[in-house]
């Protein structure tokens, strides 16, 4: 039997972590199968138990950082 994994979707603002309900910008597929969203302050604080756990860790966290693009020739 062969698994497959589809590439994750973003996470949006509907993504919210499973610790304390903000917004997640961490999933973790486990490798018992099933996910986990964390926000980055979670994803931190679990991050070395999580790693022994997950089969993937998709990290957003640099989305936090990321300044958007306010170029004013795109609102012509």
């Amino acid at each position: 039997m062969t698994t497959v994994l589809t590439p994750a979707s973003h996470l949006t603002a509907a993504d919210r972590c499973d610790r304390c309900g903000a917004q997640a910008y961490l999933r973790v597929v486990l490798l018992s199968g099933g996910e986990l969203l964390f926000c980055a302050h979670h994803g931190r604080k679990f991050e070395p138990e999580l790693k022994k756990i997950a089969a993937e860790i998709q990290d957003e966290t640099e989305r936090l950082t990321t300044v958007p693009n306010t170029d004013s020739e795109d609102e012509r």
